[in-house]
């Protein structure tokens, strides 16, 4: 694998040997990270060498040109090898898309970063917000005019992806009272990151605490209109979307994991009805399940990513409202379902693999862990009944940011 890249070479492409072997790469020492809690960063590191993060930049622009449903694609795949990797490139790719999506020429500076490999992170909630999810919120973190310059100041959490960010896109209260937006590099003085995630799953993404203490700010720090949300309909279904592409990942992981565990395993119940468990047709049974079960979530995602590109592509068209609720709505569809089969297929693994899967030297528990902690983001519940509205008597779903 090239350990070094240069903007001669070209981005990481979808579908490539290169992508290919990068997935692997990752892969193959998910359990080892695991068991020595150690974060992905030299991981991490091989993607940005490779400009991972400029998948989805159209090949004018120095990107790899990869269409939503190629990104997709790339996401549940990152997600069956590491989902933390997976996810602590959500961020960057939703900042990405809101470039793309609504273009400003004030923020040609941040393309040309995601160009040179550069990954972007994200510092928007805080935890004294009333009502998670709004479109036009009030922030703590501020942007104040001292003797010496401008000043950031604030607390962030949930700050999936900052430990590996090379920018921070921060959401605050701007010099004028106003909400504004900023990308300001991640090791300037006063620019805190402590890895004090504590959730029970997806323990590597750093998705803790991000502090601000008298950071200076240039001018050329705020960012442009249109960034992160804007006027765009259900522009949030992007992350929403992101989240459920992950899990998909981990089913087909789970799939995985749980033949190889059928396919090796030595011992057997004295009861049951073959002398192999790769013969027994319970085991048999169980793993096609898994198997019809992650397709069934990868497909149900993709379907998603292709209206939500149509939504995309309509940007300022007549329909482009009827779209977006449309690409939202199999959105959310997909996760309700999904996040409900994908924990109990992760439970359902520690049947097929008996005593040997609850051994920690496994870490088959990491599946459930991750799925619990993924699917927690705007739990179904909410999901269900929005859809259930909408289904009855036409109600819009919420155009906030958890749709």
């Amino acid at each position: 694998m090239t350990e070094t890249t240069t903007l001669d070479d070209a981005p990481v492409a979808y579908g490539s040997q290169q992508l290919r072997d990068l997935i692997a790469h990752i892969d193959a020492r998910v359990i080892e990270r695991d068991q020595q809690a150690r974060p992905p960063y030299d991981e991490v590191a091989l993607l940005k060498q490779a400009r991972i993060g400029a998948l989805r930049l159209p090949l004018e622009q120095g990107g790899s040109g990869a269409t939503l449903l190629q990104l997709f694609t790339t996401v549940i795949d990152l997600g069956e090898a590491d989902p933390n990797v997976a996810h602590s490139l959500r961020n960057h790719y939703q900042f990405v898309e809101s470039l793309l999506r609504m273009p400003d020429p004030a923020n040609e500076r941040w393309i040309d970063h995601v160009r040179a490999g550069r990954l972007f992170g994200l510092a928007a909630t805080e935890l004294s917000t009333e009502r998670a999810g709004r479109r036009q919120q009030e922030f703590a973190t501020t942007v104040t005019r001292t003797d010496d310059g401008l000043r950031l100041n604030g607390v962030k959490f949930y700050s999936t992806g900052n430990l590996y960010a090379d920018l921070l896109v921060v959401a605050a209260t701007g010099p004028d009272g106003k909400p504004a937006r900023l990308a300001i590099p991640a090791d300037r003085p006063g620019v805190s990151i402590p890895n004090d995630w504590d959730g029970i799953g997806q323990r590597f993404t750093g998705s803790g605490t991000t502090r601000f203490q008298d950071v200076p700010v240039e001018e050329d720090d705020f960012v442009g209109s249109g960034a992160i949300y804007g006027n765009t309909p259900y522009l949030a279904t992007f992350p929403q979307l992101y989240l459920t592409a992950i899990i998909a990942g981990i089913v087909r992981r789970v799939a995985r994991d749980a033949a190889e565990i059928v396919r090796v395993k030595q011992r057997t119940f004295y009861h049951s009805s073959a002398d192999q468990s790769a013969q027994d047709p319970i085991l048999q049974q169980s793993v096609g399940y898994f198997a019809s079960q992650a397709f069934v979530a990868e497909s149900a995602v993709l379907a998603a990513a292709v209206a939500l590109e149509a939504a995309t592509e309509s940007r300022g068209g007549a329909d482009e409202n009827e779209l977006a609720l449309h690409a939202s709505l199999r959105a959310a569809k997909a996760k309700v379902v999904i996040d409900e089969q994908a924990l109990r297929t992760a439970g359902e693994l520690f049947d097929v693999g008996g005593g040997q899967a609850v051994r920690q030297s496994s870490h088959l528990d990491r599946h459930w862990r991750n799925i619990r902690t993924l699917a927690s983001h705007n739990p179904r519940t909410f999901k269900a009944r929005a859809i259930g509205a909408y289904e009855i008597d036409g109600t819009p779903l919420p155009n906030g940011a958890f749709f």
